[in-house]
């Protein structure tokens, strides 16, 4: 009984805490506030967005979304300063990605993101990088 217990715990809590850890009985969560799923981009705005990678630059420059800008936590600062007049001019709806479900990299930079500037259609990309290369296969 004790085995089946700590087995059971270990499984709950790697499925808590793991960064790509698979839904429970393949049950959707439902969209947050400011999250967007890649069917909704497609329906609502063709795909026509501005879309922020919040991955590390090695990430970025390894494969990203094209016409992606990068934007990430390191290096915050630097490479807003360098999308200013882009985000100051922008009209499309910005989605920010990162690299899966459970990444809270892209939050991050939108909650920073709305301090700085006065931003209001933009969101999150639910499941990140792995939800864009499902529909880009």
């Amino acid at each position: 009984m004790v085995l089946v217990f700590l087995a059971a715990a270990a499984a709950w809590a790697t499925h808590v805490w793991h960064p790509r850890a698979p839904a429970l009985y393949l049950v959707q969560e439902p969209l947050r506030n400011d999250e967007v799923s890649m069917q909704l981009i497609q329906e609502r705005w063709q795909g026509k967005v501005l879309w922020i990678d919040a991955r590390i630059q090695e990430q970025y420059e390894a494969e990203h979304i094209p016409g992606a800008v990068l934007l990430n936590e390191q290096h915050f600062e630097e490479q807003l300063f360098g999308l200013l007049d882009t985000l100051q001019t922008n009209t499309k709806p910005i989605i920010i990605y990162c690299n899966a479900a459970k990444c809270d990299a892209s939050r991050k930079i939108l909650e920073r993101l709305k301090q700085t500037l006065p931003i209001e259609n933009a969101f999150v990309l639910k499941g990140g990088w792995n939800a864009w290369k499902q529909v880009a296969k």
